[in-house]
């Protein structure tokens, strides 16, 4: 299992990092650090670690998660 998943607890955003997700995925809910966690621990979402970060991929969207403080930096739609 992932560190990322083990450690779901820890996911959090800042203020700034919360509007950015909402914009770029076009959210219409307030609580996205209950969103990403829905997405990151969905058993078809893809988790690898690059350098510093955690990429969680599910099948419409990429989620960056820090790998030390485990916040929600950024989520990007993606096409397939």
């Amino acid at each position: 299992m992932h560190s990322l998943i083990e450690n779901m607890d820890k996911l959090h955003t800042t203020q700034l990092g919360m509007e950015r997700i909402k914009r770029n995925l076009q959210l219409e809910t307030d609580d996205v650090v209950s969103w990403c966690k829905v997405r990151i621990t969905d058993k078809d979402t893809k988790i690898e670690r690059t350098g510093k970060n955690w990429y969680a991929i599910a099948s419409d969207c990429k989620i960056t998660v820090n790998a030390h403080s485990y916040t929600i930096i950024t989520a990007h739609k993606i096409n397939i």
